[in-house]
């Protein structure tokens, strides 16, 4: 059993790569599937070139963060593209509406309706309820506006 484990054959490292892969396929966090090449490509090599199993896991570790570093780097010079860039950026869809102050702004900051919220707005200037503002802007959940005039 023990010579199993210390001198793993081709198909061991395939095995690895499997399961890696379906780690990634149920905890997505997109470098398990990095793993996963790595270790079939170890597993490839080790069916052309015999080596020591030092060397097979020392080869592993190498694709595996040679992998995920150049998938990382390509992923930061060509970000994925969305239909939507706005998607999940709920406040910055507001951007260019203008909505009625629901509660007056006080020392800067105020309350508007949208739609079926309520969100916490700032504003350069205190103004009565009822005054309409413009969207400037979004700073997390606080919406930036001015006053319409």
């Amino acid at each position: 059993m023990s010579a199993w484990l210390l001198d793993p054959a081709y198909w061991n490292w395939w095995l690895l790569g499997v399961v890696l892969m379906a780690i990634e396929a149920i905890v997505p966090g997109f470098f398990f599937l990095w793993m996963g090449v790595a270790a079939l490509l170890v597993g490839l090599l080790l069916t052309l070139l015999p080596m020591a199993w030092t060397y097979q896991v020392m080869l592993f570790a190498v694709l595996s963060v040679g992998s995920i570093v150049a998938w990382r780097l390509r992923l930061r010079r060509h970000p994925t593209q969305t239909q939507d860039s706005l998607l999940n950026r709920r406040g910055h869809q507001y951007v260019g509406r203008v909505f009625t102050l629901e509660a007056p702004v006080v020392n800067g900051y105020g309350k508007i309706r949208v739609d079926d919220s309520t969100w916490k707005v700032a504003v350069n200037q205190d103004c009565p309820a009822g005054a309409r503002l413009r969207i400037v802007g979004a700073d997390g959940v606080i919406l930036k506006g001015m006053v319409e005039s």
